[in-house]
């Protein structure tokens, strides 16, 4: 998947709103006001990334995480956040565009899942759960 590519599928999200609070090229995307995934059409500067190639930062199970870094080099701990749970995506073409749908579908819920009682009602009511919690469990 490319930045493009990828854009659209975050868009697709339920209720995914897009923003740009850092700059023109770094999107934010997030439900009920909390980020589920930053992307960047270049590079954000790291020595793992040498090809400048887009990069996109998704919330990540600690555990799913590290095995995520351990099996996929295009996989690093998240430039510019918190590393035990988030991830950067470099989109160089060598991760399967299902295996970055799967980790979009698992940022989303992991976000969805913890919004408050009255944030997460009003998205029940409009959305299947299997729209909303997709991916929940890493291994789905």
């Amino acid at each position: 998947m490319n930045f493009e590519q990828c854009c659209q599928y975050l868009a697709s999200k339920p209720e995914a709103k897009l923003s740009f609070p850092f700059d023109e090229h770094v999107h934010v995307y997030k439900v009920c006001n909390k980020m589920f995934a930053l992307i960047s059409p270049t590079s954000m500067t790291t020595q793992n990334n040498p090809r400048k190639a887009a990069q996109m930062n998704l919330k990540c199970d600690p555990v799913h995480a590290q095995e995520l870094r351990d099996v996929f080099d295009a996989v690093i701990p998240g430039y510019h956040m918190n590393k035990k749970h988030w991830n950067t995506l470099v989109l160089d073409g060598s991760l399967p565009g299902s295996e970055i749908t799967r980790l979009i579908d698992h940022s989303y819920a992991l976000v969805a899942s913890k919004l408050t009682r009255a944030q997460k009602q009003p998205l029940e009511l409009r959305y299947p759960e299997t729209q909303l919690y997709k991916g929940l469990k890493p291994f789905e």
